[in-house]
């Protein structure tokens, strides 16, 4: 999950859910005026062309209310497959106008906000549950429930919207109905309900499918991929700064500690490295073995924001990775066998190729070019020159001024298979 998460208000959510986006476009978003067949005909026709389930569900739950049915709040529950989100959700409420986007981390499952609430029933045993929140024992039944009977409904239901997979999606309905929903509306609700739920399930394959070439490609490649951009050779020639960072005495370690004890140093270190280039705009390309692969597309930045973005993101990386020294995590391996943990980051600007290469039938999305071999044979003077960050002197004369202060001149020094020696800078 990469995208910033906004502040909540005039909402709250509990801990380890997060508002990812919303949308207040209220019922303009809809007709003012429908019937129950203007929403099924919509739902078989218009809503396929929405690629945002936050704005299809938002628009949904107006015509909705247009056509008369007694829905005042309305969430939709998705899982995924994400390394640290297990679902995202979606809130309406037509007292505040808001539609809300929200993911969850695997911690929100323990809350007892989720245990307690119906919801949780649905989604794990597939169950459809009624509350009757104008009676004690039902307002009384989860916090959830006090706290929407506080505000004025009535009634809630809570329904699964598939039974594939272990886990189900769900739908949750409320209304302020005096006595809940009318009775002849119940139908009418479960019919274009059915409708919305082959839509959702349409997006959830999507959304999936996108957060796996996110996780695996990167969010860049990722795209060109899902739009593609699947043949031997697609791609195209950009410019951009090449960061490649590497572990210091690596195979060392390797060799004294266990398997899984590499594993979490290594975790520990990515997490480290990659929250840093993520965090300042960098598209991660590869983690390969105990180095990481990333570019700052100019195209995107600008030259001079590229090389600025480069050289702050490799000086947070360090920042942290010195944090992790001063203070090893409880669940990395003893400190006597790693401790301290070193790295290099070499940076360079220059063209490279970014696209699919590989055989006929099994491809990588990957960078190509003499900039990137460039980059590697810069990283690896780290160690003789004593340096953790070096870069080019294409990237310092990229640098706005105040970056450009404080660079060390390291001289120039000859690059396996460049012709002319380069000049080399630390930061």
């Amino acid at each position: 999950m990469t995208r910033p998460v906004l502040d909540p208000s005039p909402r709250s959510y509990v801990s380890h859910v997060y508002l990812l986006d919303r949308s207040g476009r209220g019922p303009d978003c809809a007709p003012a005026e429908q019937s129950l067949e203007d929403v099924r005909s919509w739902l078989l026709h218009e809503a396929a062309r929405i690629d945002n389930v936050m704005l299809m569900f938002e628009e949904f739950m107006w015509r909705c209310k247009a056509a008369g049915l007694s829905i005042d709040r309305s969430t939709l529950h998705i899982g995924t497959l994400h390394p640290r989100v297990i679902g995202f959700s979606w809130v309406w409420n037509s007292q505040d106008k808001l539609c809300d986007e929200v993911a969850a981390d695997a911690g929100a499952v323990d809350q007892k906000a989720f245990t307690l609430n119906p919801l949780s029933r649905v989604i794990n045993e597939g169950r459809t549950i009624k509350v009757d929140l104008e009676s004690d024992e039902g307002a009384g039944s989860a916090p959830l429930m006090r706290e929407l009977a506080d505000e004025g409904y009535t009634s809630y239901i809570a329904l699964p919207l598939s039974s594939s997979g272990e886990k189900r999606n769900a739908m949750t309905l409320a209304t302020m109905v005096p006595g809940g929903f009318p009775p002849d509306q119940k139908e009418q609700i479960r019919g274009l309900i059915d409708l919305l739920a082959l839509h959702v399930e349409r997006h959830i394959v999507r959304r999936i499918a996108r957060n796996v070439a996110d996780t695996y490609l990167g969010p860049i490649a990722g795209k060109r991929v899902l739009d593609g951009e699947i043949k031997r050779g697609d791609g195209e020639a950009i410019r951009a700064v090449v960061f490649m960072s590497d572990m210091r005495g690596f195979t060392q370690l390797a060799d004294r500690l266990s398997g899984p004890e590499v594993t979490a140093l290594l975790n520990a270190y990515f997490d480290r490295i990659s929250s840093a280039v993520l965090d300042h705009g960098g598209d991660i390309l590869k983690f390969i073995g105990d180095g990481l692969l990333a570019v700052f597309d100019q195209k995107t930045f600008g030259q001079t924001a590229a090389a600025n973005a480069a050289v702050t993101a490799a000086k947070a990386a360090l920042a942290s990775i010195d944090a992790l020294n001063e203070a090893p995590p409880q669940d990395l391996p003893d400190p006597a066998l790693w401790h301290p943990l070193k790295i290099g980051i070499g940076l360079h600007h220059g063209e490279i190729f970014f696209g699919n290469v590989g055989g006929g039938e099994r491809l990588d999305f990957t960078v190509i070019g003499r900039a990137v071999n460039e980059t590697s044979r810069v990283e690896s003077l780290c160690k003789p020159l004593g340096q953790e960050l070096l870069l080019t002197a294409p990237v310092r004369d990229a640098l706005s001024g105040e970056l450009q202060t404080g660079l060390v001149a390291m001289g120039k020094h000859v690059l396996r298979g460049v012709g002319k020696p380069v000049a080399i800078f630390s930061a």
